[in-house]
């Protein structure tokens, strides 16, 4: 893992399109900007997780689905 420090207002670039900058600083609490281009998603890391969780669940689900389908057309 890359670490870098940053103060406030400066940024970080990633690539050509994406940049990070410090937005603000309050207390023991960060916030960032992030540019980047619409088709990137960008997520909190809590909810990165929960979607791919979910999306497991669906893909495990639609394996069961399509087991049962299939043998009950045999």
């Amino acid at each position: 893992m890359l670490v870098l420090s940053r103060k406030l207002n400066q940024s970080i670039q990633i690539g050509d399109d994406i940049e990070v900058k410090i937005i603000s600083i309050e207390g023991d609490q960060v916030k960032i900007g992030i540019e980047a281009p619409k088709h990137i998603d960008i997520h909190r890391k809590e909810v990165y997780l929960s979607i791919q969780e979910e999306n497991n669940r669906a893909a495990s689900l639609s394996v069961d689905l399509l087991s049962q389908l299939s043998s009950q057309k045999k």
